[in-house]
């Protein structure tokens, strides 16, 4: 269990933050770079809720994946490596990457075919679905750079189920736009 009794600690006066395996990093290294935009998708997803709570399932898919999420930080904030943390960290499993797979499955089932890309917009659900797919898009970017990086490791499980989430806000926008009624498409050119 988290005990939180103080928020302010002071260590990070320094410029420097601390991961699960007690090892200090700077405030802008790429792992804490690439978690802190995963937990920035997980802040836009709970704005994104606001608009969704007229729709259950919906609704309930974005909590687990707010969750999900909160796993995942914790996971990149604890690397794999030589020195071993006191506990056992928390990793993303492939169970994960699969339920996420079957909400996709479920809400794109009933949406209409997509013959055009679409611009991002529509309900207000919509819009602040497809704003938190984008911050989703930029911290898969960083933790790929990160799984590239020399000396890092990152889970792959942890980096399928980050790929899924863009994936799934992309159908959740196209669902709380009346299945794809309501999409705003993209026509090239226009405004030539």
């Amino acid at each position: 269990m988290v005990v939180l009794n103080k928020i302010y600690t002071k260590t990070g006066d320094d410029g420097t933050t601390g991961l699960g395996t007690g090892e200090r990093r700077l405030k802008f290294d790429l792992r804490i770079e690439s978690y802190g935009t995963v937990d920035e998708t997980n802040a836009a997803i709970g704005v994104a809720r606001l608009h969704t709570q007229s729709t259950p399932a919906l609704h309930d898919m974005l909590l687990r994946i707010q969750n999900d999420l909160f796993d995942l930080g914790a996971d990149l904030a604890t690397p794999e490596g030589d020195e071993k943390p006191e506990f056992e960290p928390l990793r993303l499993v492939e169970s994960q990457v699969e339920r996420i797979e079957a909400d996709i499955d479920q809400l794109n089932k009933d949406l209409d075919p997509l013959r055009s890309f679409i611009l991002p917009g529509g309900t207000q659900a919509a819009a602040a679905l497809h704003v938190a797919r984008t911050i989703a898009r930029r911290a898969e970017r960083l933790v790929v750079q990160l799984a590239e990086t020399p000396g890092e490791h990152v889970n792959p499980s942890g980096l399928r189920y980050l790929n899924r989430v863009s994936d799934f806000l992309f159908v959740a926008a196209r669902h709380a736009n009346g299945g794809g009624k309501d999409d705003i498409l993209w026509v090239p050119g226009e405004n030539r």
